[in-house]
């Protein structure tokens, strides 16, 4: 097997195709056929099912070989990144995930920070649910992503505990109290907000006895703010994205007791494995945002 084999195997999987994975990678289509032929002789079986109707497919091998051979690749990158950290500079590709709060709150600072310090390093970003975040980590699509944990899957770097709070209607009843607490939310109609948000939600609600009525699921905090503003219920949202939205003049903000939050972490596959690259990524986040740098939120009225 040769680096470009594994490369070529990689971009097929990616593209779908033959002839889109040769354009990116600069070879005729029947160089790419050749090369897969000789990959699959090399090892006696078959990664690739080539199908008119629906393309190109991997075998139940290829699928567990495509988590190899990215790994692989990988290797190869960390050894050129190695020899040029030697040598005094640094240079590589970091495949980052992110979801949008992450996107729109956090991650153009650190790239910015982290491209003027290391202009030799690049990035390739996917932005999606915490769920492919994860799926991508164990597939070794990106290299490090943000995530709402709920396994050991992962090795995880703490990033930022995200506080949540109450938006509710000014004709609402509750809107008179200054704090609320969780067993005052028990059988009202809330506004759920998929996408991370849940979990730490329920679990509040399980603690203190109080019953969870979800009567819309929603997965953004335009629609939730839409919603309350509609009087259909509550929710309970991050104060972080409620930062970059603006509040309808007709929804309040209440503070929850005990306050509900959700932590976000930085993951990696293994931390020991990483590249110089990516622990660089790792620790300009860091000395960003975990140093005691304020983090702007949205206040109640």
């Amino acid at each position: 097997m040769t680096q470009s084999q594994l490369s070529l195997f990689v971009k097929i999987a990616e593209t779908g195709s033959f002839t889109k994975a040769g354009q990116e990678l600069n070879m005729t289509q029947p160089a790419v056929s050749r090369a897969i032929s000789t990959l699959e002789s090399e090892l006696g079986v078959t990664l690739m099912i080539r199908d008119r109707k629906n393309g190109i497919m991997l075998t139940e091998l290829g699928e567990r070989l495509l988590v190899l051979f990215r790994e692989i690749l990988h290797g190869f990158q960390k050894v050129e990144q190695e020899v040029t950290a030697a040598k005094g500079f640094e240079v590589g590709t970091i495949r980052i995930g992110s979801f949008p709060i992450v996107s729109a709150h956090f991650l153009p600072k650190i790239l910015r920070v982290f491209g003027e310090k290391y202009p030799g390093l690049t990035f390739e970003l996917y932005e999606g649910t915490i769920d492919e975040i994860k799926e991508w980590l164990s597939s070794r699509i990106i290299d490090v992503g943000w995530v709402i944990p709920s396994d050991d899957e992962f090795e995880l770097i703490p990033f930022l505990k995200d506080h949540m709070c109450l938006l509710l209607r000014d004709d609402h009843p509750l809107q008179k109290l200054a704090e609320i607490h969780i067993t005052d939310l028990s059988n009202e109609p809330m506004v759920l907000c998929k996408g991370g948000f849940e979990t730490p939600i329920y679990e509040l609600f399980h603690k203190a006895g109080a019953t969870l009525h979800a009567k819309f699921d929603v997965h953004n905090i335009t629609t939730a703010l839409s919603m309350v503003q509609e009087g259909l219920g509550m929710a309970i949202v991050s104060k972080i994205s409620l930062s970059l939205s603006a509040l309808p003049p007709n929804v309040l903000i209440r503070e929850i007791h005990p306050q509900p939050y959700r932590e976000i972490h930085l993951a990696v596959p293994s931390l020991r494995e990483a590249s110089i690259a990516v622990k660089l990524f790792i620790q300009t986040a860091k000395d960003l945002f975990l140093s005691g740098n304020p983090v702007t939120t949205a206040t109640g009225r």
